[in-house]
Order: C-alpha cells, then sequence, then structure tokens
C-alpha cells in the first residue's frame, strides 16, 4: 500500500498533484488508496468526480509521482471507498460515485456499454462490437478496437470491464490480471444466488 495520510479502514488519502490546464488554469489531480481483498488499489479525481480506479501495478496504470501535498477530504473518495466496501462484502451497491473517465468518444462508448452489463452477468468482445457498430450506425465492428477500449478502462469493478469475455467463454484480457478477473466472477455470481 501507498505510504501516506492516516488511514481509515483499508482506506488512505494520498496527494494532490498541480496539473496545467488547456485554458491557462492549474488543478489538481488527487489520489487515494484503498485496500481490498485482491490488491492495492489507487483512486484518482478531478477533485469532484472519480476519473481513475486502478489495482496497483495493472496494465495502463498511471505511475505516480513519489511525493505530493496531502489533499482536503473528497466525496467522490469516501463514497468510492464505501462502494467497494459493499462490492467487496458480497452486497451489490445500488449507487454509483460520479464518474468522469477520459477517453476519446469511441473509448467513451465503450465504457458506456459496460456499464449497461448487469452484476453476475457477462458477454463477449463479439457481442459488444456488434452493440458498439449498432450505436455508431455502422454495419460491423472489431471485436479487436473493442477489446482495446475494453483494455483502457481507466475505472476498475466501476466500469465491469471483468463481465467480458473471450468468443468461446474463456477468460481473457483483463488489465487487473485473469486472477482478478476471475475472483471478481465469482464474488458476483455468489452475490446473484
Amino acid at each position: 500500500m501507498h505510504t501516506g495520510a492516516a488511514q481509515t479502514a483499508r482506506f488512505t488519502w494520498l496527494f494532490s498533484i498541480p496539473v496545467d490546464c488547456a485554458d491557462g488554469r492549474e488543478a489538481a489531480v488527487q489520489y487515494a488508496a484503498y485496500r481490498s481483498p485482491l490488491g492495492d488499489m489507487t483512486l484518482q479525481s478531478d477533485g469532484k468526480s472519480l476519473t481513475g480506479l486502478w489495482f496497483d501495478g495493472q496494465k495502463y496504470a498511471p505511475s505516480l509521482p513519489p511525493c505530493a501535498e496531502k489533499p482536503a477530504d473528497l466525496p467522490v473518495f469516501a463514497q468510492t471507498a464505501r462502494w467497494l466496501d459493499q462490492y467487496f462484502s458480497g452486497e451489490m451497491p445500488r449507487f454509483l460515485p460520479a464518474l468522469a473517465p477520459r477517453g476519446t468518444p469511441f473509448r467513451r462508448l465503450v465504457w458506456a456499454l459496460l456499464l449497461q452489463i448487469p452484476p453476475g452477468s457477462v458477454t463477449t468482445y463479439a457481442k459488444l462490437a456488434a452493440q458498439a457498430a449498432k450505436n455508431m450506425g455502422r454495419a460491423r465492428m472489431s471485436a479487436q478496437a473493442v477489446g482495446g477500449a475494453v483494455g483502457h478502462n481507466p475505472m476498475s469493478i466501476l466500469i465491469p470491464c471483468h463481465r467480458v469475455l473471450g468468443s468461446d467463454g474463456s477468460l481473457t484480457g483483463y488489465a487487473g490480471g485473469l486472477e482478478r478477473k476471475a475472483a471478481l466472477l465469482r464474488l458476483e455470481q455468489a452475490m446473484r444466488s
């Protein structure tokens, strides 16, 4: 787990990093850590919404600087920690914290489709590609293109990319690791029972 500020249960406030905005303003990207049963996670916020949630060390997770100043408590971090606490205790939360994933319009479309997959259910990259094509008014869409968008999902678990399988039903392509993907699917199956 990251070092930093005081910890409450499995949740720790980390730090704030000033960033230059396109319009010349300076804003802060805020970070916090969460200790999940499947490994430590890093939360990222723009100060209002959650902009990222990754398992530490997962593919495509941002590199964090060694130090920065401690931010003010953010409601979105507390809401995300509450959501994760409920989820990992075997209860499907009935709310989502404010999400603001950053990505291309195509990636955001695919991430919106992921949010429509019910807990305990799965789909395939091919079915997701067909739905994306339909939403874009196209005859077809490459499952590989959809897989790339799924793989770059900046919100592990909350935007449920773990619910997407290969066409043959196999566990494939989870940036957080296939062992975690299998564990998340088992947890959600147990929630449905």
